[in-house]
């Protein structure tokens, strides 16, 4: 430990342990790829270096942001709370007249996280759900723009609901103190969930790639399957019991409950992003990630997850 930056002194070695894997899985990845493109020179695989690249990216940045300090890790997940926001706002067809309401959407951003930081559980709870959503149809009216009230109120409450007060959830995740008995505390609950949500969203396409045949949801989202939506909870309840020991409270069963959260949970978050894009007629919602599209598309899973698996371990241990 004492060989490593300061920074990553900070957390368990566990945590460390881990990223230490996510990052061993990325060398492996590149050196795959690098390898198919030359025993294959006329194979496709520009999307796939794309798609390596920015989870190098990721990888890195969510790294840093989890090591060096709690501050530091409450900032990137509110950062990415307003690009998730602002990337559904420039989707979503909004009235002239509520270009004044969304600077209080944006300020709730802030405010969320204050409660977080604060540790003030009653009002990271209910300040969205109630406090914003109350006050947003209240500034609408006093703007006096009745033509499409229902459907801007609506629009704007739902992407609060899952960029602001979903993603928000594993942000209070990580200033969860060690439950009893546990040997780590949040930082170790915020990498199974995001690990756990990323590896079941590529099981459940490669599976699907590779076995599927029955369409799940083929008015929303064709590609998905019956065979990648089980074979991806089945890659996640196997990884949830074997990383349960190292980064969570929970014992066999209340591991393979978790996975078996994080797996249904992530599809459902997943078609009902998907649902949203096909509503407007659009295949990713942006181009900040190469490869991979918008934030909305990377984060569609944990919109799911986070409140779930939050809400699974908190009634648990806390």
């Amino acid at each position: 430990m004492n060989g490593l930056p300061p920074f990553l002194r900070n957390l368990p070695p566990v945590v460390l342990a881990s990223l230490a894997s996510i990052f061993a899985l990325l060398v492996a990845a590149t050196l795959v790829v690098q390898l198919l493109g030359r025993v294959k020179p006329g194979l496709d695989l520009a999307e796939v270096r794309l798609r390596v690249r920015s989870w190098w990216v990721m990888a890195a940045v969510f790294s840093v942001a989890m090591a060096v300090s709690r501050t530091i890790s409450l900032v990137f997940f509110a950062f990415v709370s307003f690009l998730a926001l602002k990337e559904y706002l420039s989707l979503i067809p909004t009235r002239r007249a509520d270009r004044r309401v969304l600077f209080w959407a944006y300020l709730a951003i802030p405010i969320q996280y204050w409660w977080i930081a604060r540790e003030w559980y009653e009002m990271f709870i209910i300040f969205v759900p109630i406090y914003v959503f109350l006050f947003i149809p209240l500034r609408m009216v006093l703007i006096g723009e009745t033509a499409g009230f229902l459907r801007a109120a609506g629009t704007l409450h739902w992407g609060m609901m899952v960029t602001v007060f979903s993603i928000s959830h594993i942000a209070y995740l990580l200033v969860l103190p060690p439950a009893a008995g546990a040997r780590v505390g949040g930082a170790a609950l915020v990498l199974f969930l995001v690990v756990l949500t990323q590896i079941n969203d590529v099981a459940q396409f490669l599976f699907g790639k590779a076995l599927g045949r029955h369409r799940a949801v083929p008015t929303v989202s064709p590609g998905k399957t019956y065979e990648g939506l089980l074979g991806g909870i089945a890659v996640t309840l196997v990884l949830s019991l074997l990383l349960a020991p190292w980064l969570t409270p929970f014992n066999r069963w209340q591991a393979a409950a978790a996975g078996l959260i994080i797996g249904l949970g992530g599809f459902i978050g997943d078609v009902v992003i998907s649902a949203l894009k096909r509503d407007l007629g659009i295949k990713d919602s942006g181009t900040l990630l190469p490869g991979h599209g918008g934030i909305l598309d990377r984060i569609d899973s944990l919109t799911y997850t986070a409140p779930l698996f939050f809400h699974f371990t908190a009634y648990l241990f806390y």
